[in-house]
């Protein structure tokens, strides 16, 4: 954190990969819904485990979710940021376990994400 201006998020001992601010923005209100502009943010978490923690932390400190899907390919968490910005937090299962059209193209959908199937990873 940088006071109640910024704060910076890194991994692995680096100063910050991503830097929020409000230098521009404070006392901003949030962009209309259909204005042009980013639609959210998505973090990708390595593996599984790694998302039912960040789903635990999320859960222990009461803060909300807009969604939770599995998609096919990956599980996602949604969820907006206290400007009110979207954000996804996801893993993407193995390529071994994706299913294809005969065309070639990847089966996607949106389904309910089991978030009680997903804690048993902390188990």
């Amino acid at each position: 954190m940088y006071g109640e201006q910024a704060a910076f998020i890194s991994a692995g001992g680096y100063h910050h990969h991503i830097g929020l601010n409000t230098w521009q923005s404070k006392g901003a209100g949030p962009a209309a819904r259909n204005a042009v502009g980013l639609f959210h943010t998505a973090i990708l978490y390595p593996t599984r485990k790694d998302l039912a923690i960040i789903f635990d932390r999320l859960r222990q400190a009461s803060y909300p979710l807009t969604g939770a899907a599995d998609h096919l390919v990956s599980e996602a968490l949604y969820l907006d940021d206290p400007d009110g910005n979207g954000v996804e937090l996801y893993w993407d299962k193995p390529k071994e376990q994706w299913k294809y059209n005969p065309d070639g193209t990847i089966i996607m959908d949106t389904l309910r994400l089991d978030l009680q199937d997903l804690l048993k990873e902390l188990i």
